[in-house]
């Protein structure tokens, strides 16, 4: 019989135990060994049933095993060490502390919003790569010490769980997850109440929701619930599931991450004392509207101090940052215009009362050539309410300067104000403990803020002790694997009978190849399976065979993603290769953890340009794998000829399948005539030297690039520390904002009468050589404006056939003299430094100190011509 009602019975500790509690509700201890060890130590088979939930662990065991355990001096000072530790990390100083000592530019606070937060397994909050990138933004942050808060949503399903059918179909479930059995805590008042936010809505009740806490580690991460009383069913479902619904319900749940996410922020603050955030970084799209409610406070909000609504862009745009993830615009979201205009039309009950929603829906308006005039584009919107923005490798910049470069027509790709910071991924979350123990062994303390020492006693690690940890690690892999293909098979219908096979399935002494994905069509989840007659004979070869272990989920609304994964399953399913192919269900963090480690190569084979970064090869690199993956992403970055293999791809081909089949075969021929044989080729000693100096290298080569604190850091220095000056500019008294905005009406106005009229150049002759100073004098029309108010540029480079200019410099004119009606002379000089063509241009572009970028304002005025 059903349950009418369930809830969850929190455990009482004795007293000698209650740190436990507190060890339990920072996620510290999700990537931190000696606190699991503790957890272990309470009940190891408990430990594992519960699937190291230390949450669930502490309520499924007994009064009589605490009384034990508080009794047990061993365990006591174990869990009092692990207390002591926790209090040390976050307390001390740490290396934002040390760098804003030295740096007052440094901002307070920065809050960043994401729709997911792939912390750990035990708190799913998460779909894929955006919210495992989140999650390691905000450990590392918490590693570094610096002062993030994350925003996002509760889901009450969270993302699905995903199960095969007999035929292997996908299937989703999704479970209710009962916050009071995850390691959260509810924020409240100093009333004890639940504190809650609340945003008005067209034509009813507001929408409420309050505010869980997650510890990870020293960043607060602020999670909105609507699940509440007072909530009509229809706004309780808005945090219902990740990614589900229709536009209307994704609308919702981008108001409340937006909007309601601000409002968090300031309940949090107000409660808990944190400094409040100068910075405000979305990452992507989907929290575009917190700068809605940041010019709403600065606007129309009784307690701000009541700008206009041009002074308050400029302030909110000064302290945002926004990262792009999707290099197609298919994964951009749009909304019907008339549908965010119902949300924001009405000036007393819209989502964000009082501010014109004729400026709010011009925000995402795609007003450019080849645009939509019938949609909202939350990312449109995200580049213009942010003055810094980024992608998240040196090609996905690229792809996005040039997917975007409508919002700035009048510059070249390559000056569109997108830049790029590379991924990175949390060593201390991927890393195998095996491969800590190992440094370790050779010196380096695991906790160590030097991470270069790691990547110095690569070379000192004896061959023979590298080759058994890999093999432990594959062990392992083998192991997990096995369970759980034996639970997929049951879930399917196989009788235990029929499952004999599984116990020999993979073998933990055989080249291992990893491959998990979203099942998106550009990842190309099935392209290994282009000639399965090739694929079988790599897979069985006598002499060097290959194993592959699998994984993705498909959206639920994408049957053709469901069909690739049902292609594989089939495949694996063959009784002749299944010990040697499999697909294993559900990927999540907890199957990633022993995945990475465990494979020594990893596949990763998307339709270039379409993988933004890609950070699983990264997790793989860590611990020792090498990558196979086309030059995308990351890999297109940092892969040198030696630290892996790059798919050759067959760009320029427009058949798309003679692609994937040119594409599939250079797969093939790579891993059976380089990537086996060197697996293979051993010593005496049965090591593969030539196979572990490629490891090594790779280790010395990415280890430093690859990390979360390579990244955040640069996030630091590259955005957040320039946003908080700039910010901190303007904000003072806000007299800087009103002057620019000012400052901006002017210049947009009088742009039209801006030109460059005549350039002379000179000093170069007719046959000019490499040395040669080449002088110009170029002839401005200002109008009203004047020289302070711009940049004269000579832009200079080489220069084609159709004279078009590449690898282009900026050098500066300088004022030489001015005359009547607001013309002025501008004049230069530029080396000639290199032999071969050369061409260059004039050009005008407004000048401010507080602009990021010279295409910030759009306009830009060139020879006639």
């Amino acid at each position: 019989m059903r349950a009418i009602r369930r809830f969850t019975v929190r455990p009482v500790l004795p007293p000698e135990l209650s740190p436990l509690s507190d060890l339990a509700l920072n996620l510290r201890w999700s990537w931190h060994p000696p606190t699991q060890d503790v957890f272990s130590a309470v009940d190891p088979d408990l430990w594992e049933e519960t699937g190291r939930d230390p949450v669930r662990l502490l309520g499924a065991v007994s009064r009589e095993r605490f009384a034990a355990l508080a009794a047990d001096e061993a365990f006591r000072a174990l869990l009092d060490e692990a207390v002591a530790d926790l209090d040390a990390y976050l307390s001390g100083d740490r290396w934002f502390q040390r760098a804003a000592a030295a740096d007052p530019g440094m901002p307070r606070a920065i809050g960043y919003f994401s729709p997911e937060f792939g912390i750990t397994a035990v708190l799913p909050q998460y779909s894929g790569g955006l919210g495992i990138l989140a999650g390691d933004h905000l450990k590392a942050a918490s590693d570094l010490g610096v002062p993030i808060i994350g925003v996002g949503l509760l889901y009450r399903h969270g993302y699905f769980k995903q199960s095969l059918s007999r035929e292997g179909w996908q299937q989703e479930t999704y479970p209710v997850l009962d916050p009071d059995e995850l390691p959260i805590s509810v924020l409240r008042e100093p009333t004890g109440e639940p504190a809650t936010i609340s945003i008005a809505m067209p034509g009813g009740a507001d929408l409420l929701a309050r505010i869980w806490v997650a510890r990870v580690g020293r960043v607060p991460l602020l999670m909105l619930d609507t699940d509440v009383e007072g909530n009509s069913q229809q706004y309780v479902d808005v945090t219902d599931r990740l990614y589900g619904g229709n536009s209307e319900h994704r609308l919702r749940q981008e108001l409340l991450l937006g909007i309601g996410g601000v409002k968090a922020l300031r309940t949090f603050s107000r409660i808990t004392g944190h400094e409040a955030p100068e910075v405000f970084h979305t990452n992507e799209g989907h929290a575009g509207f917190l700068g809605l409610e940041r010019i709403r406070e600065l606007t129309v909000d009784p307690a701000g101090p009541g700008l206009d609504f041009d002074t308050a862009l400029e302030v909110g745009r000064a302290s945002t940052v926004f990262t792009t993830h999707t290099p197609v615009p298919a994964g951009i979201d749009r909304f019907p215009r008339s549908l965010v205009e119902q949300y924001f039309a009405d000036a007393d009950a819209g989502a964000c009362p009082g501010v014109p929603v004729e400026r709010i829906l011009a925000l995402g308006a795609e007003d450019y050539d080849g645009g939509d005039p019938a949609v909202f584009n939350m990312a449109v919107m995200g580049f213009r309410l942010a003055q810094r923005a980024n992608g998240v490798s040196q090609l996905h910049g690229h792809v996005s300067r040039g997917m975007f470069q409508g919002l700035w027509p009048a510059f070249d790709e390559a000056e569109v104000p997108i830049g790029s910071i590379t991924n990175g991924v949390h060593g201390p979350t991927w890393v195998g403990r095996e491969v800590f123990e190992l440094a370790a062994r050779a010196g380096v303390a695991p906790d160590s803020e030097d991470v270069d020492a790691f990547w110095d006693v690569v070379d000192s690690i004896p061959g023979e002790a590298v080759w058994s940890t890999k093999r432990v690690l594959r062990q392992r892999l083998v192991e997990d694997a096995r369970r759980r293909l034996a639970k997929s098979w049951t879930k399917r219908g196989a009788a235990s009978a029929e499952l004999a096979w599984i116990d020999d399935a993979l073998d933990p002494d055989v080249l291992t190849m990893g491959f998990a994905r979203r099942a998106a069509s550009y990842k190309r989840l099935t392209l290994m399976m282009r000639d399965p007659e090739r694929l079988k004979r790599l897979l069985l070869d006598p002499d060097r065979p290959v194993q592959l272990v699998i994984a993705g989920k498909a959206h639920p609304a994408d049957d053709g993603g469901k069909k690739l994964i049902q292609d594989i399953v089939r495949l694996s399913d063959d009784p002749e290769i299944r010990h040697r192919i499999v697909f294993l269900p559900n990927y999540d963090i907890a199957m990633a953890q022993p995945l990475y480690p465990g494979c020594d190569v990893w596949l990763n084979n998307p339709l270039r340009p379409y993988e933004a970064c890609g950070t699983s090869g990264m997790k793989a690199a860590l611990n020792g794998g090498l990558n196979l993956s086309v030059l995308d992403g990351w890999w297109d970055e940092w892969y040198d000829g030696e630290n892996g293999w790059a798919i050759p791809t067959a760009d320029g081909v427009e058949d798309v399948d003679r692609r994937d089949d040119l594409e599939a075969a250079a797969l093939y021929d790579l891993i059976e005539h380089e990537v086996a044989p060197r697996f293979y080729d051993v010593d005496a000693a049965g090591v593969p030297t030539r196979w572990l100096e490629m490891v090594r290298h790779t280790l010395k080569s990415l280890g430093p690039k690859v990390l979360a604190t390579r990244m955040v850091r640069d996030y630091v220095r590259q955005l957040y520390a320039p946003a908080a000056t700039t910010a901190r500019a303007l904000n003072s008294d806000y007299a800087g904002a009103v002057d620019l905005a000012a400052w901006k009406r002017r210049v947009l106005e009088a742009w039209p009468g801006v030109r460059v009229e005549h350039v002379e150049s000179s000093g170069v002759g007719d046959s000019p050589e490499v040395g040669a100073l080449m002088s110009t004098r170029a002839f401005v029309a200002l109008g009203s404006l004047s020289p302070e108010d711009v940049e004269v540029q000579l832009v200079h480079g080489r220069a084609t056939a159709e004279d078009e200019l590449l690898d282009t410099r900026t050098s500066l004119l300088t004022l030489a003299e001015s005359y009547e009606g607001g013309r002025h002379r501008f004049d230069g000089d530029v080396a000639l430094d290199a032999a071969g063509s050369f061409g260059y241009t004039v050009r005008v572009v407004p000048r401010h100190e507080l602009l990021a970028s010279d295409a910030e304002l759009g306009v830009v005025a060139l020879p006639a011509g």
